[in-house]
């Protein structure tokens, strides 16, 4: 086993990351890892922060969360550090990657963002992806933070609706 254990944490991080072919928000990787009671909040977060400062995972923070990549480097660890891990703690991820993937994927396949735009209004973008794939790009321009944020929660809601209504009426 790890002496050190922020490092076995720091490969858990990376080998979650490994085990999908999309991007995991923190929370997602988070609420499994304290879930499992592995480690503590602030350990956990520590570990995160510097993976992201050693360039062995990306963050990339969209409206208010931010998504997790492993990178090449990551891969790298892992490959050469990843058997450091218990079997039975990947044996969890991997049952719990199987029993949520599509949810997991479903929560980040839909987007929303919004920005103020030069004019003074609000742009709203929503966007539905399938894989790396852009399915639907949709920006509407609004006159209010609010609106604009409302939009944004609807959209999570919404989306496949909306995606429906217009492949019916354009094809």
């Amino acid at each position: 086993m790890i002496k050190e254990p922020l490092t076995l944490y720091k490969l858990i991080v990376l080998y979650m990351l490994d085990r999908v072919n999309f991007p995991l928000t923190k929370a997602q990787v988070m609420d499994f890892i304290l879930d499992k009671e592995y480690t503590t909040f602030i350990t956990l977060q520590q570990a995160i922060s510097d993976l992201i400062d050693v360039d062995m995972i990306r963050a990339k923070s969209l409206r208010n969360r931010t998504h997790l990549e492993i990178t090449d480097e990551g891969r790298a660890t892992l490959e050469y550090f990843g058997n450091r891990i218990g079997q039975s703690i990947r044996d969890d991820i991997d049952k719990y990657f199987k029993e949520n993937k599509f949810e997991l994927k479903n929560e980040l396949s839909v987007v929303s963002t919004y920005y103020k735009s030069t004019s003074g209004e609000y742009d709203v973008n929503m966007i539905i992806k399938e894989k790396n794939v852009t399915l639907l790009n949709l920006t509407m321009s609004v006159p209010t933070e609010d609106m604009a944020v409302s939009m944004c929660d609807k959209w999570e809601n919404i989306n496949q609706e909306v995606y429906g209504l217009l492949v019916e009426k354009l094809f």
